[in-house]
């Protein structure tokens, strides 16, 4: 995973799930009459941790690589979006709040509308409890109702409420559970990712798995300032396991010498990288990620 880097003023991150609905960190500023511009799915979270910059791939990158392979849409991997009144400790409520996050991006880009309400007043309950004050405001809402049917405009409203959260945890010193609702989004999401290699397992999702050894070190550094907290020790504990098979696979980068095309102005970039991981690799993250979710989502 390559790192990227952004100017200080913006790299005060722990942007939650404001990446997970990339739009919300680009919309920039949007009128009153929903003239929303499209969400860039390409995107991904730019964490700061302890001063190192690291990037993670957003849930909503991996629900559009999953819907790419032509699965079809399975609410069975879903959280159940009435499971949110279970939730009673603030580190539940922080770390469903990132799972329903991913939820609702995977049934809006499979343009499940009824469910995509459900999962969004689940996430406006969870943020209400966590006294993320107008996060899911009733303008929020209103706009997310009229812009029903239209995707990239649904994502990007989202993003907004995800970064309001962010924004608003940060700034009152509960960088903890801001990086929780974080750590939800990438569990679901790699959930996800595993599910899908069940049937559809292509290069690309076989790679979106082994890909997540950087996020997951990354996730790792950042839940470890909260250690002595007694749910954040088995968390980040259960985590740690998961790492130790991440740190058997391996990337071997190739460099090969660019070639110009000059007709086109054009420099092909000719290195390539490999990912070794074995089916026994997946079949393990696999069923750790699954352990590990069913812990948080009870």
């Amino acid at each position: 995973m390559t790192l990227q880097f952004i100017n200080l003023k913006e790299k005060l991150v722990l942007l939650s799930l404001t990446a997970l609905l990339a739009a919300g960190c680009n919309n920039g500023n949007k009128k009153d009459n929903d003239e929303i511009p499209p969400v860039d799915s390409t995107q991904s979270t730019i964490l700061n941790v302890n001063g190192e910059i690291f990037s993670i791939p957003s849930p909503i990158q991996t629900a559009f690589l999953i819907k790419s392979t032509g699965a079809k849409y399975d609410k069975t991997i879903l959280n159940p979006a009435n499971k949110s009144a279970s939730y009673s400790t603030g580190f539940s409520k922080g770390v469903n709040l990132g799972i329903y996050g991913a939820d609702l991006g995977y049934v809006t880009i499979y343009d499940q509308n009824q469910d995509a309400i459900g999962y969004l007043n689940s996430a406006k309950k969870l943020a209400d409890e966590l006294g993320v004050a107008g996060a899911f405001d009733a303008k929020t809402i209103e706009r997310f109702q009229k812009n029903l049917g239209k995707q990239d405009s649904m994502l990007v409203l989202v993003g907004d409420a995800y970064r309001s959260s962010d924004t608003y945890l940060k700034n009152n010193d509960r960088n903890d559970v801001s990086g929780l609702v974080l750590a939800g989004g990438w569990i679901e999401s790699l959930y996800f990712a595993t599910n899908v290699y069940k049937t559809k397992n292509t290069e690309d999702v076989k790679r979106r798995i082994a890909e997540q050894k950087s996020s997951l070190q990354s996730l790792i550094k950042l839940l470890k300032q909260y250690y002595s907290q007694p749910e954040y020790t088995e968390f980040v504990d259960n985590l740690e396991d998961l790492s130790t098979v991440y740190d058997g696979i391996e990337f071997k980068y190739t460099y090969q010498k660019p070639s110009i095309d000059p007709s086109n102005k054009m420099t092909v970039i000719n290195s390539k990288s490999e990912i070794k991981i074995t089916p026994e690799q997946i079949e393990s993250i696999t069923q750790k990620i699954k352990n590990i979710r069913t812990q948080v989502v009870g």
